[in-house]
Formats: C-alpha cells, sequence, structure tokens
C-alpha cells in the first residue's frame, strides 16, 4: 500500500463540518466516496482535524492508503475525482508520502482568518460576519498580542470537550484591513474546538471599547469559558495553511 496527502479546497456553507456523522452530510464523507468511486475500491480518508459546520478551508489535507503508487503523477485522475465533486470541493494535489505519514498528526502549524465584512455584500454573505459597530483595530491587534504571551487557551475552548490539554502555542495574531473587511490571521502549533470563533468573539469587544487590555488578559489567566465573549459564527472562519515538515514527502 502507499500512502498519499491529499490537498483540497472547501466551502462549508452546505456541510456539517469535515468529520463523517451518521446521517450528516459532511466533507470527509462526499470525498472518501469520490476517491473509492475513482481508484474502484473502499477509501478511507484521515483528516488534518475538524471543522464545525459552515467553516471553511481554502487549503485542507488528508491521507489515504491505495494499491496504487502512481496517483502523484496521473493528472487525468485528478480530473476525473474533480470532476466527480461537486462545485464547493477542489482537489488541488495529491503527494506521496513515506507511509508512516499523518495529515492530521505531523501538522507542525496550522492557520486560520476570519473576515468580519463592514458592509453588506451579496457575494460574501456566507463567508464573512456583518458588523456595523465602529471598531478599533489598534487596540483590537493589542490585545491579539496578549494571546502570544500565553499557552493555555481554556477559556476559549468549547465546554466539556475531549481534549487532553489546552496548551497551545500561537505565533502569529492580527487584524489587516483590506477594503471593507477586517481579516483576522491567527497561526499556532494546534487549536482546541472552537478556540478562534471564541478568540474573535472576544476581540470584538475589545474593539468596541467595551473590554480593556486588561480585561482581555485577565480572561485568558482565569481559564474559564464563561469569561470570555460569545463564539463569533462559523461563517466567517475559514482554514487557510497547515505546515508539514518537508522530510514526510517523497
Amino acid at each position: 500500500m502507499t500512502r498519499y496527502f491529499i490537498f483540497l479546497s472547501f466551502r462549508g456553507t452546505a456541510y456539517n463540518g469535515w468529520q463523517i456523522q451518521p446521517g450528516k452530510h459532511t466533507v470527509q464523507g462526499v470525498l472518501t466516496k469520490a476517491l473509492s468511486t475513482v481508484l474502484s475500491s473502499q477509501i478511507t480518508v484521515t483528516g488534518a482535524g475538524r471543522t464545525d459546520t459552515g467553516v471553511h478551508a481554502s487549503f485542507f489535507c488528508a491521507h489515504f492508503d491505495t494499491v496504487r503508487n502512481d496517483l502523484d503523477s496521473d493528472g487525468q485522475l485528478l480530473y476525473n475525482l474533480n470532476g466527480i465533486l461537486p462545485d464547493d470541493i477542489a482537489v488541488n494535489r495529491i503527494m506521496k508520502v513515506k507511509p508512516d505519514a499523518n495529515a492530521r498528526f505531523d501538522a507542525i502549524s496550522r492557520t486560520y482568518q476570519y473576515t468580519v465584512t463592514r458592509a453588506k455584500d451579496p457575494f460574501c454573505s456566507d463567508t464573512a460576519w456583518l458588523l456595523y459597530w465602529q471598531l478599533d483595530i489598534g487596540k483590537m491587534n493589542e490585545a491579539a498580542a496578549i494571546l502570544l504571551k500565553h499557552n493555555d487557551f481554556t477559556s476559549f475552548c468549547r465546554l466539556h470537550g475531549s481534549n487532553k490539554t489546552n496548551i497551545c502555542r500561537v505565533t502569529h495574531a492580527q487584524w489587516d484591513i483590506e477594503a471593507d473587511k477586517l481579516i483576522f490571521t491567527i497561526t499556532a502549533d494546534r487549536f482546541l474546538r472552537n478556540m478562534v470563533r471564541a478568540v474573535v468573539g472576544t476581540l470584538i469587544p475589545a474593539g468596541r471599547g467595551k473590554l480593556t487590555l486588561n480585561d482581555f488578559e485577565a480572561i485568558l489567566r482565569g481559564k474559564n469559558r464563561g469569561l470570555a465573549g460569545q463564539s463569533a459564527p462559523a461563517h466567517g472562519l475559514s482554514l487557510t495553511a497547515i505546515g508539514y515538515p518537508e522530510e514526510i514527502f517523497i
């Protein structure tokens, strides 16, 4: 058997997240069916992680095994696979990796972007959170910088989750302005379930002047989800990058 990484992007609007769930329409389920059809064998696909209902990914990775050892050079297969996938899922590349490579556990970094729009736009209604509030991006960035000084993100973790640890190392967290949009980019070695949406939902009050920098620091130190703000809506969130060590690729 040969192991491959498959790189894809998807718009999550129509899906109950990545992970297969009984009776639910998921990205993993659709991709698994498409791969099994194209390769004429039952394929099992393991993703780099789970995404919540409605969350998007401009970059996502999964791994699978098959008896064929030429998929990385078979352009026709990629064409056929995209031909049967729905319009909201696209496979961009298939790469051969070492037999023990794992799309989830070998990831060394992940990057998410959260988009806020300040003008109603029908072309981004399902990919950005519409907010009319006046927001101080300088204060939001000062608060975001505090994230880099901490490693316990219990206050931004979904309650009653199955995480063995709430320790993460955030290496980048910044808001940028692009026309009518505010885009928050955050990179870490790992993320807790619902973490980015909870962070955004707490940074917004800081931008509105309803939360001071000391308040934001206290929320982190409190290690209590009840101290943080409400989670931002899922549809503004996208996974945009996953880093892997070069040595796992063949």
